[in-house]
């Protein structure tokens, strides 16, 4: 647990007791102060029953005498609307924080000299990936880190901090918007497509909220940032220009002159005026494909910048496992592969899916987004057939036609059904059945995890052909 300095005997709010806002009532309470808390959900109010943050609503907090309220990354600031918390903290001049913020503050306590190192992934699309893989890059090469945020522990959960210690956030554009003072000595800023528009107002303001990774940034620090869209692209010019973070561009759509780029599998970075090579990159399985390979180059500048060479980097990286749910090959039945790849909750992320595999067999859909996949018809030269599910599909048919053969399912397992079928008659020698919706999940399932373990379920109970278990 991470304590929190200068919150002793001061009244603080907590609204939102998921996993992070159970984690900020315990650090608070151990670092002194006096916690009202509140959730929306009846069953998150009873996990405070018998401790010191029992839950109160919001009307019952002494909100004169509050020094803050800290709100989950879920609660609405500023669109569609304010959330209610919200608007009464800004009557009351109350600051609106979030857990990352009350990390920062621990660390902002601590003597420049003394201070652990910390890095922080924002991006549309991998930043789960690249978080995991420069936690596990720097474990590999013995050094002390702790890996949180947005994915694995609550950031105020992981142990305390300590001089030679790295802490490796994933930070969401929710996350980032409700923090201040963190510096990161090494921030990443990986790509954007549009998302979260509703919680944004528009494009520009989503990116706003990405941009403030860099925030705090000193000389001494590094801006790593993929260059393969134009949002960041112009995100890199002007931390360029405006410093004083040194900017490190990294790309997989061609060669830089400085920065991290990839080749046909090969890694090459510029940090000096000189161009080296680094490594092969394409014999880790868990890093296929245009959108691992940029997860690789970003985490090759960081791991640089913190003393690794790009010799044990590489290596190190050939031995990372990948995530679940993120191009997870989950079972094989006869010569058909099963690709988990349900993180891909929008149609830029299952894009690059579609690039990695030949012969795949797609099951696509849930609940769409902004777009739907009418941007993917002509990344299909390598699919045989669509199988679509959930609110999109009619959608998805009259967007997909005449660009692939499209099959209504209705749901996840007769999609897994028909496709093994189609894949098990079909010609190709190694087809895929790919499970990249590029919908969120919300129609059928509570989120990607559980769509994604539901599709892991179905293939593990499909019959086993020629001896091979699925």
């Amino acid at each position: 647990m991470i304590l929190i300095p200068g919150v002793k005997k001061k009244n603080i709010g907590v609204y939102g007791l998921g996993v992070s806002g159970i984690a900020t009532c315990e650090a608070l309470v151990a670092s002194g102060a006096a916690v009202f808390s509140f959730d929306e959900n009846t069953k998150a109010r009873e996990k405070t029953a018998n401790t010191e943050y029992r839950c109160e609503h919001p009307k019952k907090w002494p909100w004169k005498d509050m020094a803050a309220v800290v709100v989950s990354p879920g609660v609405p600031l500023t669109h569609p609307k304010p959330h209610a918390v919200v608007r009464k903290a800004a009557i009351e001049k109350i600051p609106v924080i979030g857990d990352t913020e009350l990390f920062a503050w621990a660390v902002n306590a601590i003597p420049e000299s003394d201070r652990p190192r910390i890095v922080g992934i924002t991006g549309t699309n991998g930043k789960s990936t690249t978080t995991a893989l420069i936690g596990h890059i720097l474990k590999e090469s013995g050094r002390e880190v702790h890996v949180g945020g947005n994915i694995g522990e609550a950031v105020l959960s992981m142990p305390a901090l300590e001089k030679e210690t790295i802490y490796v956030l994933e930070l969401s554009s929710y996350q980032l918007d409700l923090t201040q003072t963190l510096r990161l000595n090494a921030a990443v800023f990986l790509n954007v497509t549009p998302d979260h528009i509703e919680r944004h107002g528009d494009i520009d303001g989503y990116v706003r909220a990405k941009k403030r990774i860099f925030l705090n940034q000193t000389a001494d620090d590094i801006a790593v940032i993929g260059v393969d869209d134009d949002y960041t692209q112009g995100v890199c010019t002007e931390v360029t220009a405006t410093g004083p973070a040194k900017a490190v561009p990294v790309s997989v759509q061609g060669a830089l002159g400085r920065g991290v780029y990839e080749l046909d599998g090969k890694l090459f970075y510029n940090f000096d005026g000189k161009t080296s090579f680094a490594g092969e990159i394409s014999h880790g399985r868990a890093l296929r494909g245009a959108h691992n390979h940029q997860n690789m180059a970003a985490a090759l500048a960081v791991c640089a910048h913190l003393g690794l060479s790009p010799a044990i980097v590489i290596k190190a990286a050939e031995r990372f496992g990948g995530l679940p749910h993120r191009m997870e090959e989950v079972g094989r039945v006869g010569k058909i592969s099963f690709v988990n790849d349900s993180k891909a909750t929008n149609a830029e992320a299952t894009a690059r899916a579609l690039s990695v595999a030949e012969d795949i067999f797609w099951i696509a859909g849930g609940k769409a987004k902004d777009g739907g996949v009418t941007a993917l018809r002509d990344k299909l030269n390598r699919v045989r057939s669509v199988y679509l599910i959930g609110e999109a599909a009619p959608l998805f048919e009259e967007q997909l036609r005449g660009a692939a053969h499209c099959v209504l399912c209705g749901d996840l397992e007769t999609a897994v059904m028909k496709a093994s079928e189609d894949a098990a008659k079909s010609d190709a020698s190694a087809p895929t059945i790919l499970l990249s919706p590029a919908c969120a999940s919300f129609d059928q399932f509570s989120n990607f995890e559980v769509r994604g373990e539901a599709f892991r379920t179905l293939v593990s109970n499909l019959p086993a052909e020629n001896g091979e278990a699925a």
